[in-house]
């Protein structure tokens, strides 16, 4: 099993400053290991035909519509399952997450890799590396120590990865911003993009 993760919006509480009303997460699975190399270059194809370098990364928030739709309609042929954690931030409460943006990123990434009804298990995964130097390292270990236990082992390996670097990672960041913006009500195109790939959602939950 390979797991892919992004998020969409931003981990901080400064609502009134501009800081994201909802903060997503989101996670592309894949169930073999050739699925996900040929939706990679599948990923890669679609990025030459449209002139763009091989440097070029796909970001859903820099990226016109037409290009959201046709990456989503590219990847959509394939293999995979998303589950997604969706977190209005007026709705927390907690005052340690809210003065310290790491801990709340480490807790929704948890969160959403344990509450996965035994959907992910003994997966490698494969996370947007953010942060500097030492948050990553414990980052790692946190999820380690949260995630497995001598009975059950969720998390097999885990890598923080360069998203310029990888397409996969880039999907996931496609999908996370396609489930934000479905919760945007100021913008027209708020259902488009989770529509094109709606059979493969498994699982959104909204965290209260």
């Amino acid at each position: 099993m390979l797991v892919f993760i992004d998020d969409s919006g931003d981990p901080g509480f400064k609502l009134d400053k501009g800081s994201s009303k909802f903060f997503i997460i989101s996670l592309v699975i894949f169930f073999d290991n050739l699925e996900a190399e040929k939706t990679a270059v599948a990923i890669k194809e679609f990025r030459r035909s449209l002139g763009f370098s091989d440097q070029s990364e796909f970001k859903f928030y820099k990226s016109r519509r037409e290009v959201r739709e046709k990456f989503l309609q590219t990847v959509n042929k394939f293999d995979f399952r998303i589950r997604s954690l969706v977190v209005d931030k007026k709705l927390i409460r907690s005052d340690h997450f809210k003065s310290n943006k790491n801990s709340f990123y480490s807790y929704t990434i948890k969160t959403v890799l344990q509450n996965s009804n035994n959907a992910i298990s003994d997966a490698k995964i494969r996370i947007d590396g953010s942060g500097d130097r030492l948050f990553r390292k414990s980052f790692l270990s946190y999820l380690r120590k949260q995630l497995n236990t001598k009975e059950k082992c969720i998390m097999k390996n885990c890598k923080l990865v360069d998203s310029k670097k990888d397409v996969l990672i880039q999907m996931a960041d496609m999908v996370a911003g396609s489930v934000r913006r479905s919760y945007d009500d100021t913008v027209t195109d708020a259902d488009v993009y989770k529509k094109i790939i709606f059979k493969h959602i498994d699982d959104e939950w909204v965290f209260k």
